[in-house]
């Protein structure tokens, strides 16, 4: 995986073992922004964005995942996290949305490395009846440090 933002709206993360195993993050909308609303570094903001996973044969996408900047129950927070735990631990560790529409755990394995599993669930479909999941395989170190800034940076725009 190598952590990067392709462009100042995307972030890519793609498996060590198999680089045709990824995510991106992408389309980051700030709502309030729109509004006219101002803000307080500190105080958390709304953030839309998309999800696409994707794997030899396979791509699934979420257009409208609802998160927020500045929340320590987030996705760059939760990637901090595990980011600061190289040494490892036991079971795995999850996150997800408040609509619970994306998802991801993260498993410690031998040798420093760090398996990310990422889960699209569209609870606000009308079907709501598919599931996708990508395993990414990164270095527990500066990888995942490097994965946990880039989020940042995506969501807080």
């Amino acid at each position: 995986m190598r952590s990067h933002i392709d462009e100042p709206s995307d972030v890519t993360v793609r498996c060590n073992d198999d680089r045709g195993v990824g995510i991106r993050l992408g389309d980051a909308v700030h709502p309030d922004d729109d509004a006219g609303a101002t803000h307080h570094a500190a105080a958390g903001r709304l953030v839309n964005y998309a999800v696409e996973l994707h794997a030899p044969g396979m791509t699934a996408r979420l257009d409208r995942v609802v998160g927020w900047t500045g929340e320590a129950r987030e996705l760059d927070a939760f990637l901090t996290d595990v980011a600061r735990d190289f040494g490892g631990w036991d079971g795995a560790r999850r996150w997800h949305t408040d609509d619970r529409d994306f998802a991801v755990s993260a498993v410690f394995r031998s040798g420093g490395r760090v398996e990310l599993t990422w889960t699209l669930r569209p609870c606000r479909a009308a079907d709501g009846t598919w599931t996708a999941s990508v395993t990414t395989v990164l270095e527990a170190g500066e990888q995942m440090a490097a994965l946990a800034a880039d989020v940042r940076h995506f969501l807080s725009g």
